[in-house]
């Protein structure tokens, strides 16, 4: 009798273990592991690095990645002290001349804006998207995203940008002390914060990024020569 009742005892102190099947335990490594991606250009080598705060956004880019969406597409949209964009698939054949960057795939992704942790620093890898007219919730492109290249700031810049983020947020988004250094220090581009969905950053290739910023355009901003991605990988 004593053997059995030490067996039950034993059982139910084992159940919150054995709840804890491999399907509902955290990996806490896996939880704070930020996935990269490499973009090998014609230009060089750019590593983004996605946030895990942004899942949505995060797994979309690692799945079309995995298809191989983005080998052999363009850059299609540069502007110089701006930012670099791509993900129209159909300008892997285009010709000189032709209209670029209308295609999308035929969904969007929820608007993830998680501000002022994430905003449009030098680097930053965001989602376009719709203006808001057509897209008050701000959800954005399935396959088109951008670089931040941008540029410094002065205090008065900063100033005058802000009065334009209160009009186009009716006042929620504020350009915080820490925030505004870094613009003022590292550049960006901050009348994009709080609109846009910013899922991860640049950690190697900052330089490539600024290479293709700066390449000649015609005048849609199209780079007068092309500049593809070779191939993205997952590197992790």
């Amino acid at each position: 009798m004593k053997q059995h009742l030490l067996f039950i005892i034993l059982m139910v102190f084992s159940l919150p273990l054995l709840a804890q099947t491999p399907d509902n335990i955290v990996d806490s490594a896996s939880a704070t592991t930020r996935r990269q991606v490499l973009f090998e250009t014609t230009k060089g080598r750019i590593i983004v690095e996605l946030y895990n705060e942004t899942p949505h956004h995060r797994d979309n880019l690692l799945k079309l990645v995995k298809e191989g969406y983005y080998d052999g597409i363009l850059w299609h949209r540069v502007i110089a002290d701006f930012m670099i964009q791509t993900g129209d698939s159909t300008t892997r054949h285009a010709k000189p001349g032709d209209s670029v960057g209308e295609y999308d795939l035929e969904y969007k992704i929820p608007a993830e804006i998680v501000y002022p942790q994430f905003y449009h620093k030098r680097g930053a890898l965001a989602a376009a998207r719709e203006g808001d007219h057509d897209n008050p919730e701000r959800a954005s492109s399935a396959a088109q995203f951008y670089i931040v290249y941008g540029s410094t700031f002065s205090t008065m810049g900063l100033d005058r940008v802000q009065t334009k983020l209160n009009e186009k947020t009716e006042g929620k988004i504020q350009l915080t002390p820490e925030i505004r250094d870094h613009y003022m220090k590292y550049g960006g581009t901050p009348h994009l914060d709080g609109q846009y969905t910013v899922f991860g950053e640049v950690v190697e290739g900052l330089n490539v990024v600024r290479d293709i910023d700066f390449v000649d355009t015609d005048d849609y901003d199209r780079p007068v020569e092309d500049v593809k991605i070779i191939k993205a990988t997952l590197l992790r």
